[in-house]
């Protein structure tokens, strides 16, 4: 079944109330070489409460095959970053995918988590190995799209720079459910929803590997439906297809230059940007005159006296809070400033004495540098380095024979 045929049944099968395909975008990798306002400057020009969902690491059944079903029930279209490696394992997952109208996309040869570190020509390896991969199981090259996502999105500018020059687009995201760590299907379905309202709009990234994705999808979907949300379909330009025309400026991320600091003041129904009290004139703080030497009236004025050489000594004075003991007469013409025992400490700051330098041993470097915490972001790495950005590929691996068995 061609693509064009698969959408025409779909679309027949719909049910009036199914969420649908609001619109579909047809972009040009050429022009617009990284999507993703997670890493990147640009992302799809969509509108207010637009959605693409998009799928990484497989394709692996039965969790794939159920997300299926739960689009085909929405007529709903999807992109799927597929591994090479899975791509072998489960081809009739991949055939499937196709064949119902979704976007075939490439997401490496075998999924590992040193891009962001290996060569250009060890990157163009696990590139081109996962298009090679989709390209011999579907059988025609233009069944797929020329899309990669980068695993871990663990970018450099060096794999950008071969993927641009290849006519490649790289995507990244625009907000994730968190799917890949331990979490319930529930928590994932929140997570994905409240980030989708935050947002707005975006690309929403889910891993149709993970059982809890298959157990919450139901429920972003039927949260979509519920709350207006609109799901995109996007689709690389061919000769035959041309690209969707759009405004530049709907390409661009739209952050905001508001400076996040916390707490702020802010300014409400205000009526003229005229201060609504006078500024403190130099009286305020016990400036008599100006001139070479400013005066400054001392709080002993009013309130403690000087002890003189030889005099006796003045009684104690009590700590704060204490009962005013002094009135400021009526023709002063200049207030005390406060005294000095206000800005006493009751505790002075003491330096600890200097600890013996011990020497720090490194731990072990890991054998396998693509190593993953269970249920982590990050790869594992000593204390002190700085981490990248990565999730976990937590799958069951494939057979290490590729060839499916037949059932």
């Amino acid at each position: 079944m061609s693509l064009t045929c698969a959408g025409a049944a779909a679309a027949a099968e719909c049910a009036p109330d199914a969420l649908g395909v609001s619109r579909t975008i047809v972009v040009d990798p050429s022009e617009h070489a990284r999507l993703g306002a997670f890493q990147y400057n640009e992302s799809l020009p969509l509108r207010d409460r637009e959605i693409v969902l998009t799928f990484d690491d497989g394709p692996l059944p039965p969790y794939t095959n159920r997300i299926l079903d739960q689009l085909a029930s929405e007529c709903v279209k999807a992109t799927f970053f597929m591994v090479g490696r899975m791509v072998r394992a489960y081809p009739h997952v991949v055939q499937r995918i196709y064949n119902e109208g979704h976007t075939i996309a490439n997401h490496s040869q075998t999924h590992p988590f040193t891009f962001h570190r290996m060569s250009v020509d060890q990157a163009s390896h696990e590139i081109e190995g996962g298009f090679e991969s989709l390209r011999a199981v579907l059988g025609d090259p233009k069944a797929v799209a020329p899309f990669f996502r980068i695993p871990g999105l663990l970018r450099q500018n060096s794999v950008e720079q071969y993927l641009a020059a290849h006519n490649y687009m790289t995507w990244s995201v625009d907000f994730a459910a968190d799917d890949w760590t331990r979490i319930s299907g529930a928590e994932v379905a929140r997570r994905a929803v409240a980030r989708m309202e935050a947002r707005g709009k975006g690309i929403l990234l889910l891993h149709d590997i993970q059982p809890a994705t298959a157990l919450a999808f139901p429920e972003i979907l039927r949260e979509l439906k519920a709350r207006g949300f609109k799901i995109v379909h996007v689709v690389p330009a061919t000769a035959d297809r041309p690209k969707s025309v759009t405004e530049p400026e709907l390409w661009a991320v739209k952050r905001s230059n508001e400076p996040k600091i916390w707490p702020r003041t802010l300014v409400a129904e205000m009526d003229s940007p005229e201060p609504a009290l006078s500024a403190p004139s130099p009286a305020s703080f016990g400036i008599e005159r100006f001139g070479p030497v400013i005066k400054v009236a001392m709080a002993q004025t009013f309130e403690r006296q000087v002890i003189r050489d030889g005099g006796a000594p003045l009684p104690p004075v009590t700590l704060w809070p204490r009962p005013m003991r002094y009135a400021v007469p009526a023709d002063a013409e200049v207030l005390p400033i406060p005294a000095g025992y206000n800005f006493s400490y009751s505790r002075p700051f003491r330096f600890a004495p200097e600890r013996p330098k011990v020497a720090i041993r490194k731990p072990p470097k890991p054998k396998d540098p693509a190593h993953m915490l269970p249920g982590t972001l990050f790869p594992s790495q000593p204390a002190g380095r700085p981490r990248a950005v990565g999730h976990q590929l937590s799958v069951v691996r494939p057979p290490t024979n590729l060839t499916p068995q037949a059932r």
